[in-house]
């Protein structure tokens, strides 16, 4: 058997609806092959509900994220990076939940490629949750921030 025969062997093996194959030949030449697929299972996301429990009225009321945050203004990373929440690791951090900040502040560094990007905020505001750890690594659009 030469090597035309077996690739055609392997590629119409490949085609086939044939999981494994044994082949003998009087020559004492032995093939053996075996399809290794995994079924590929799609995956859907659950929509995502949150329940809380009203203890006056012993219902329970469903609030959807959006709703919740619904008066909150997000700052997002506008690059992908290691976010800093301080100047130099000794240094206060430039805001925590509390901080009242206005537009052009510096909230933050986003390490990129070596650069040291000031992220400033784009509203005034008062942060209500830092979404990121100092030192995480941050994709394009990742929330940072949110004020309200």
């Amino acid at each position: 058997m030469n090597y035309e025969d077996i690739k055609k062997l392997i590629d119409d093996m490949g085609s086939s609806k044939i999981d494994e194959l044994k082949i003998e030949f009087p020559d004492g030449v032995k093939i053996s092959m075996k399809k290794d697929k995994e079924p590929i299972l799609p995956i859907q996301p659950k929509e995502q509900v949150q329940y809380i429990t009203v203890p006056e009225n012993k219902k329970e009321e469903k609030i959807k994220p959006e709703e919740k945050e619904e008066n909150c203004k997000v700052v997002k990373s506008p690059m992908v990076g290691t976010f800093y929440s301080k100047p130099s690791p000794d240094a206060k951090a430039y805001v925590e939940v509390g901080s009242k900040v206005k537009k052009g502040d510096i909230l933050c560094i986003v390490e990129a490629m070596k650069l040291m990007n000031e992220i400033e905020s784009e509203f005034d505001g008062e942060v209500i949750e830092v979404c990121v750890k100092d030192g995480d690594v941050v994709d394009y659009g990742k929330p940072l921030f949110k004020l309200k």
